[in-house]
């Protein structure tokens, strides 16, 4: 089962990184009326958003690769979510527009990076030994 950490953790990692592509790219490029039913959306989150689901794509061919890497992408992913997070409490203290849903998805968003983070490590690690 071990020998098989890897493929299952990149699969799923897939599945993460293609919903999250299609849902930023289509409040970005508006895409089926997204956009709207996003309300007040800010602009910032959904392009880390994009950004990360690039990011997660590329970790995971790495992870069916058995590349080294993939820690270290997701790991800047996280950074990069960290980053977005702050910049959106820094938007709701200036008194901006945002949907509550965002605050807890984008936390939701990156512990569940971070998760992925810790499981490609774990299994980097089991790979070596």
């Amino acid at each position: 089962m071990k020998k098989y950490l890897h493929q299952l953790l990149a699969l799923i990692l897939t599945a993460f990184a293609l919903l999250t592509l299609f849902l930023s790219s289509s409040v970005i490029f508006d895409l089926f009326g997204i956009r709207a039913r996003e309300g007040n959306y800010v602009s910032f989150v959904v392009w880390a958003n994009f950004l990360c689901s690039l990011a997660y794509l590329a970790a995971a061919y790495g992870l069916f690769r058995r590349a080294r890497y993939p820690y270290r992408l997701l790991l800047a992913a996280v950074g990069l979510l960290a980053a977005a997070f702050i910049g959106l409490m820094l938007h709701v203290n200036a008194g901006g527009l945002y949907e509550t849903k965002t605050v807890f998805a984008l936390l939701f968003r990156t512990t569940l990076t971070l998760a992925f983070a810790g499981g490609a490590y774990w299994v980097g690690k089991q790979q070596q030994t």
